[in-house]
């Protein structure tokens, strides 16, 4: 049996696995249904990564590659190549790859680090014909990255989450004509610095509250029509535009990748399609944890970092415990005005401080984000800047947690 057992080996396994093993677990085990440790971080070849956590500027691979070393010192066990089938609430995973075959592993405490998928064109469900060159932004970026094939030259890309961006100029570099950026909401999906970097900076067009209509082509696209929408999302007639073009690329969103997580009776979060956690990232199933873009969908790496460590050491407390701790005496934290989801969902009434993610629903200045509990206001922090677009925390220290009883706080922007 193994003291901790991480499913998924990119940023956020990596993490919490280094990080229960810096707390005192030795028999630690991380299975990867990719070849290689490292996640999506690997086809992410442009700068960026590491300000925050390392101080300094590095590609995807780069930073993966910090933690993949980091691990390589310690004796955790690594599995590649190998497909997680099922999680058991009493902490069973189910397993398969073409050496061992079929794996029933048992383990004292568990991280999920499955991270996220993107949502397709099935999802959105775009009105036209169904040729080739429809592609979403991740696969692109994979076959440009890391096979090395080009998908196509004359492209336009609707969302403009931070994927999509940073395939706008990573196709404009590899020789394409970027023809457009179409966001069906008012405001950029993605992060400022990504819409300047790789839209304004390469004279990318970015048509907002507009979306596609139609897609015309036989074997392949060969013209794309997008309108403007009013505020109810639908396309106001007379408003089209076509762009002659032979590929479609889409970055619509990303999906916490939870189907393990809801087969083993683990609470979802209707808000972030991720698990319910604790502040110390357990799930609704004790000794199992979450963290990453598995359990809300981050924009900077380095925050998953942080929130990884956070899950690793958890489950290191949890497993060295004798009589691990059976409290389940919680306060849950929910939105309200203004803000779409909040992470973690509960506090447990012993804790000292907490760290409360949060994205808004639209774009604010110089607001006020305040802390509520039982009608009286606990807690304000001044927000010069918020996007849908831009995760945000705040911290409720010792102090202000004292503060709080009941059975709920809520967090809101207070405009004004």
């Amino acid at each position: 049996m193994y003291d901790l057992i991480v499913i998924g080996g990119g940023p956020a396994g990596l993490a919490a696995a280094y990080s229960a093993w810096e707390n005192g677990l030795k028999d630690i085990l991380v299975i990867e249904r990719d070849k290689e440790l490292g996640g999506i971080l690997n086809q992410c070849i442009h700068n960026g990564f590491g300000l925050h956590y390392f101080k300094e500027e590095l590609t995807g691979p780069e930073y993966a590659g910090r933690f993949v070393d980091l691990l390589s010192k310690t004796n955790v066990d690594v599995m590649t190549d190998t497909m997680v089938l099922q999680v058991t609430p009493d902490k069973e995973i189910h397993a398969v790859n073409t050496s061992d075959g079929y794996m029933i592993l048992k383990a004292k405490s568990i991280v999920l680090a499955m991270g996220c998928r993107e949502r397709t064109r099935g999802a959105i469900s775009i009105p036209g014909t169904r040729p080739a060159g429809i592609l979403t932004a991740g696969a692109a970026q994979r076959y440009v990255n890391i096979e090395g094939q080009m998908v196509g030259k004359r492209v336009v890309i609707l969302g403009s989450g931070d994927i999509g961006l940073i395939m706008a100029r990573r196709m404009t570099l590899e020789g394409a004509k970027v023809l457009a950026c179409v966001e069906l909401m008012p405001y950029s999906g993605g992060l400022r610095r990504n819409i300047v970097q790789c839209l304004d900076d390469y004279n990318i067009p970015l048509y907002l509250s507009h979306t596609i209509t139609d897609i015309k082509g036989n074997e392949r696209v060969r013209e794309v029509t997008i309108a403007r929408v009013d505020e109810n999302r639908r396309p106001i007639p007379g408003t089209e535009i076509v762009f002659d073009c032979d590929t479609v690329l889409l970055s619509v969103g990303l999906i916490p990748e939870n189907e393990l997580t809801k087969n083993a009776g683990i609470d979802i979060d209707s808000r972030t399609n991720g698990a319910v956690v604790y502040e110390n990232m357990e799930t609704s199933t004790e000794g199992i944890f979450a963290c990453g873009n598995v359990l809300h969908v981050h924009d900077l790496v380095d925050f998953v970092t942080a929130e990884s460590f956070k899950a690793g050491k958890s489950a290191a407390e949890y497993v060295k415990q004798s009589h691990p701790s059976k409290e389940r005496e919680y306060v849950s934290v929910t939105n309200g005005n203004g803000i779409s989801y909040t992470v973690p969902q509960k506090i447990r009434k012993s804790t000292d401080s907490v760290e409360i993610f949060f994205r808004v629903k639209k774009i604010y200045t110089d607001v006020t984000i305040c802390v509520e509990c039982k009608g009286d206001i606990i807690a304000r922090f001044k927000k010069p800047n918020l996007a849908p677009g831009e995760m945000e925390h705040i911290t409720l220290a010792q102090k202000i947690a004292e503060k709080i009883s009941g059975n709920e706080i809520k967090v809101f922007v207070e405009e004004g």
